[in-house]
Parts: structure tokens; C-alpha cells; sequence
């Protein structure tokens, strides 16, 4: 049986590192790694098995199904698994946010971050982009390493996860992909600017080199200013991503796919600058509607004291030019999200993941 979790003295010395005044107010580009050729492999189907087992008094987790978004230029190579979400940080659920419909029992972190385990391991991304995660180095890279993944987390300068009482430390954006499928050739650690001047958000951008095809995929992941009255804040801030982001692809050359809760509706000026930017970016769950050109109608659902609240914040976009979408998982319906909202004792976090399947495009020096 796996630990689920239970940290050993070397984790919580990393995490009191990282924890440090001068960590928490000046991040080091690079976190020291867990060694994970020290913990022995764990077999996915044993840890979903644990999951389920501390789950058994819960609903059973929600049933999404995938829609085939396949073109007739279909790849001969496995397609490319990436799977987006903000899992709601324990300190923020507990403490700040506020979710009035949702019991305080079905926060318990040992339960929910097992509902959190389960969703990834049902859909077992080759790529995986997570946003609020404050119990990095105590659950997911010990955990997520010994599954084979490679993990790179870069906190927030400033969490608000550090005012709530008994925290585990700041939230912040982490990526993990597969080894066996991918090698890291670069990794770029960003904290995006705003008027010239550094905010509190960031950003991982990490170049990877298929081991099957032989092709550079760059793969980004962020979180941007969230609340009503600072579209322009993230408006710059896009602004910022994108300039590193051209500068890290050369312009476009190598192909590109941008995970990450913008907190800003389709209508935002930041969503019209990843929709026009010279990356010749799309976003992959337009695909769904019906005349490929709308998002969904939610992809967070919540109440809170000042009422209900249903966005769209989350997107997954790519290289248009370089890549194809396969399929992408459907939403959860209404009726399964329920009256209460989320999150739930169904599920983990007030936003949805999204999970796509990309091919590269079979023409590499088709133009822009």
C-alpha cells in the first residue's frame, strides 16, 4: 500500500524552504527536486484502488464521456493527452472562499484529495496542468513521480493561501508530464508583469521533445488576476505570457498549447489576445459547440455569499497550424453538478478539468 500523503522528513524540509521569508517573497526559478529514483514505482491501478477506498462513503465520482473531434488527416502516432485544472487550493476551499451550498465535511483534504487522484488517474494525461495547488511537495510530486511523471511547481510570491490559519504553504501553478513519452530540453519559470511591474501571478513554460515523433511541443501553464475590475491587469499580463511565449516557440516554430484559469470570460480584451495573437492560437473547447466558434456555458459553477456564480474561465490553447484536437471530454450537465453547486462530495474543486487529445499535424512546415 502506497502513502497517501504522509510526508517524510525530507518533504517537509523542502516545504519549510520553501516556506522561508526569503522564498515566500522571492521565489528561486528552481525548487529542489524530489528524487524519485529513491520511491518505488507505484502501479496506478493499486493507487486508485486506495483512492476508492477512502472514498467508499462518498457518491461515486461523475461519468464524462469524450467527443470525437477527429479529422480525416488523423496521426498514426498515439495522440497526446493534456488535461487542465484548477483543483481549488485546500487552504482557499477551508478558508476563504466561502462556498455556503457545500458542506464543510466534503472539504476534508485526506477525502478530497482523493477525489482529486481519482479524476487524474481515470483520465491518466500524458500532460497534466494544475493551477491552486498547495500540497505539492506532501501529495502530488511524491506521489505523481512514483506514477512516472516529471513535476515542476512554481508558487505564487504572495499566496493568500499564507493568511488562512494551519496553511500548507503558498499555492501556485504545477506541471507534470510523462517520461517515458517526453524529455525536457527547457523549462522557464515566469512571473508575469503588469505595467512593467512583477504581479503576484505566474506561469511554467517547459519545451518537450516527443520521444515518438521525434517533434518540440512547448507546453504553458498559468493562472491569471482573478476578480471583477481587473480586466486590465489581465489583459497585461496575457500580454506578458504571450510576448515570453514567442520568444520561448521562436515565433510559432514549435508548436504550442496554453493551459490555464484566465478569470476572464470570452468577452475579456485578454481572451482577444491569445484569440489574434501571431501564435495563431485556438482554443480547444470551442470545438465542441456546434458551430465550432463558442465555449462552453461554464466551466466553474459556485455559490457563494454574494450569490451564484457561472463562468467560463478556463481554456486549453493551442497551435492551430501544428496541431490537431481529436477529442475533447465533455462538461459535467447540471443535473450532475446539482443545486448545491460545486464543489461537492461528488467533486473535488469549483472548476471543471479539461482533458484534450492532440496530434501533431502531419504537414510540419505548413505555414502559419
Amino acid at each position: 500500500v502506497c502513502s497517501m500523503g504522509n510526508s517524510t522528513s525530507r518533504l517537509y524540509s523542502v516545504l519549510a524552504k520553501a516556506l522561508s521569508s526569503g522564498a515566500v517573497s522571492q521565489h528561486q526559478d528552481c525548487v529542489e527536486p524530489l528524487d524519485s529514483a529513491q520511491l518505488d514505482p507505484i502501479d496506478p491501478k493499486d493507487l486508485l484502488e486506495e483512492c476508492q477506498i477512502v472514498l467508499q462513503k462518498r457518491p461515486p465520482r461523475f461519468q464524462r464521456n469524450f467527443v470525437n473531434l477527429k479529422k480525416n488527416n488523423a496521426s498514426n502516432h498515439r495522440p497526446i493527452r493534456v488535461m487542465q485544472w484548477n483543483i481549488l487550493a485546500q487552504a482557499l476551499g477551508e478558508g476563504k472562499d466561502n462556498f455556503v451550498q457545500c458542506p464543510i465535511e466534503a472539504l476534508k483534504w485526506e477525502e478530497r484529495k482523493c477525489l482529486i487522484l481519482e479524476e487524474i488517474l481515470a483520465y491518466k494525461p500524458d500532460i497534466l496542468c494544475l493551477q491552486e495547488v498547495d500540497h505539492y511537495f506532501d501529495t502530488f510530486e511524491p506521489l505523481l513521480s512514483r506514477l512516472g511523471y516529471q513535476c515542476t511547481f512554481f508558487p505564487k510570491p504572495w499566496s493568500p493561501c499564507l493568511d488562512v490559519e494551519r496553511n500548507n504553504g503558498p499555492d501556485g501553478c504545477a506541471m507534470f508530464f510523462l517520461k517515458e513519452r517526453f524529455e525536457l530540453i527547457n523549462s522557464a519559470n515566469i512571473q508575469l508583469t503588469a505595467m512593467k511591474l512583477k504581479t503576484n501571478q505566474v506561469a511554467i513554460a517547459q519545451t518537450l521533445k516527443c520521444h515518438e515523433t521525434g517533434r518540440l511541443l512547448c507546453i504553458a501553464v498559468t493562472h491569471l488576476k482573478a476578480r471583477t475590475g481587473w480586466e486590465r491587469f489581465r489583459s497585461a499580463q496575457g500580454c506578458d505570457l504571450l510576448q515570453n511565449l514567442k520568444n520561448i516557440t521562436q515565433g510559432a516554430k514549435i508548436p504550442l498549447i496554453v493551459c490555464g484559469d484566465f478569470n476572464a470570460e470570452p468577452t475579456e480584451e485578454v481572451y482577444r489576445e491569445f484569440s489574434n495573437s501571431s501564435l495563431n492560437l485556438n482554443s480547444a473547447y470551442k470545438l465542441l459547440s456546434t458551430d465550432g466558434q463558442s465555449e462552453p456555458p461554464y466551466t466553474t459553477w459556485k455559490i457563494r455569499p454574494s450569490g451564484e456564480c457561472r463562468h467560463t474561465l478556463d481554456y486549453i490553447w493551442y497551435s492551430q497550424h501544428a496541431l490537431n484536437v481529436n477529442s475533447a471530454l465533455g462538461l459535467l450537465t447540471e443535473e450532475q453538478i446539482g443545486p448545491n453547486r460545486l464543489p461537492s462530495f461528488n467533486y473535488p474543486s469549483d472548476h471543471l478539468s479539461l482533458v484534450c487529445d492532440f496530434s501533431f499535424n502531419q504537414d510540419p512546415d505548413r505555414l502559419l
